[in-house]
């Protein structure tokens, strides 16, 4: 078949046809061969997502191939931007919490704690904290710990065949996503941690039913490593699979378990301590493989210090046993004592009595704190909290109003996938599923 470039509907006669333009003639045979006598190379680009299963959200991976080697990998996000950093700006500082909560939607109290600590430092009244307040805040990081690693190996082990791997990995996170339910009345989302403390106090019976959850969530996280660690297959699969050296690391911002997996023990918890963090015991697991198969371990390893962690939340719990979980002061608390009215409304029941029968000043400052909120000195900080993927950090800016005048966030999803080139370019198309899945991104935080 030859062509040449023409515009009428019919072929072309001698007389019409110009020599000048050049024209191609395929006559049969490997196309891939044409092509590559036409270019002078092979190459092939494709797009693994934004819809694919293995890139946790809509994360899109453009890739160059080269057979089945990765030539070049790059990644495009964007997909599930949510400007929820812009609306913080035109929402009071409690309301904010309602926003950062989402953006990572695997692990909510992190986001809020530590907006919340910017929050309390702006204000200064961080020595004022109610200790059961940072107790109750330490218990739900850490469980929400358990569950987003929960979530981070059962979907890892799920992209790489092993079904039961995710089943058992959920199974053991819904145990404790009741137990987040029982506390604030949802699964995710909670906007619980508010500045000064937290909405309200843990319901009776709340350590019994953590104590009773804590050996099943103990023999599911045996489950998993019986399945996955001495599994040759999935050793195989994964050993020396998304390498990324202490210099890489170092080099892109990375942390979390991936940084850890080179051998530096860096936590916030330990380095940079909140919440009273210092006092309790646990220990930072690392390993210096710095492969995928290092980064399940660790996070496995993680879970059972997180446990320890809460273990001693729950001793602590008992011995504040009816303390205050939110700041004295009444210019800045929210009715932290919350109980279900028959209207069916979560509210304070004896503050209520109180602003409607006994104060009319309660009633306006009430109405003032709801509606304007209360007022941050100007200044800025800078706040961190160690994230189930790495340090999250908060760049909390006020002018001195009811609103942040900046609210950014340093997302550890987002600084981790600037790895992904690094891990895959040389490898396997297979192999990057499993190095994005070491990563364990987010697209809610990355996009945000």
């Amino acid at each position: 078949m030859t062509a040449g470039t023409f515009t009428a509907t019919k072929p072309p006669t001698a007389d019409e046809f110009d020599p000048g333009i050049p024209g191609f003639e395929a006559s049969g045979g490997d196309w891939d061969e044409i092509a590559r006598e036409a270019v002078g190379e092979e190459r092939i680009v494709v797009n693994m997502g934004p819809q694919h299963p293995s890139t946790h959200g809509v994360l899109r991976l453009m890739l160059e191939i080269d057979g089945e080697t990765v030539t070049e990998a790059r990644c495009g996000i964007g997909y599930l931007h949510t400007g929820i950093e812009k609306n913080m700006e035109f929402r009071t500082w409690t309301q904010g919490t309602t926003f950062c909560t989402r953006m990572d939607y695997l692990a909510p109290f992190f986001q809020e704690t530590a907006f919340c600590l910017a929050t309390e430092r702006l204000l200064g009244i961080t020595d004022d904290l109610p200790e059961r307040a940072s107790i109750i805040r330490v218990l739900m990081m850490e469980l929400n710990r358990v569950a987003s690693h929960l979530v981070c190996l059962g979907t890892g082990g799920n992209e790489m065949g092993a079904t039961t791997v995710m089943t058992i990995g959920f199974t053991a996170r819904e145990e404790i996503l009741r137990l987040f339910e029982a506390v604030t009345g949802l699964r995710m989302n909670h906007a619980y941690v508010r500045p000064g403390g937290v909405a309200q106090d843990t319901p009776e019976g709340f350590e019994d039913q953590v104590l009773a959850a804590l050996p099943k969530i103990r023999h599911y996280l045996g489950q998993l490593g019986d399945l996955m660690l001495a599994n040759p297959i999935f050793k195989a699969r994964l050993t020396d699979v998304g390498v990324l050296s202490l210099a890489g690391c170092m080099a892109l911002g990375i942390t979390g378990p991936v940084l850890r997996s080179t051998g530096l023990p860096y936590d916030v918890r330990k380095a940079f301590p909140y919440s009273g963090y210092e006092t309790y015991d646990f220990d930072v697991p690392t390993s210096t493989d710095a492969d995928c198969y290092a980064r399940v371990v660790l996070r496995l390893e993680e879970c059972y210090q997180s446990l320890r962690i809460v273990e001693q939340c729950l001793t602590r719990l008992r011995d504040t046993s009816g303390a205050p979980v939110m700041v004295a002061d009444k210019k800045i608390a929210w009715p932290a004592q919350l109980a279900v009215g028959a209207d069916g409304q979560g509210n304070s029941l004896d503050h209520i009595r109180h602003i409607m029968g006994t104060s009319m000043e309660a009633l306006i400052h009430h109405f003032k704190l709801v509606t304007e909120g209360f007022r941050v000195p100007a200044g800025q900080v800078w706040q961190t909290v160690e994230h189930p993927r790495g340090e999250l950090g908060v760049h909390a800016v006020s002018d001195g109003g009811t609103k942040p005048y900046r609210a950014h966030f340093r997302d550890p999803s987002f600084n981790n996938l600037q790895a992904v080139s690094v891990m895959c370019e040389g490898g396997q198309v297979a192999d990057v599923v499993v190095a994005v899945a070491s990563l364990d991104p987010v697209l809610g935080g990355v996009d945000r």
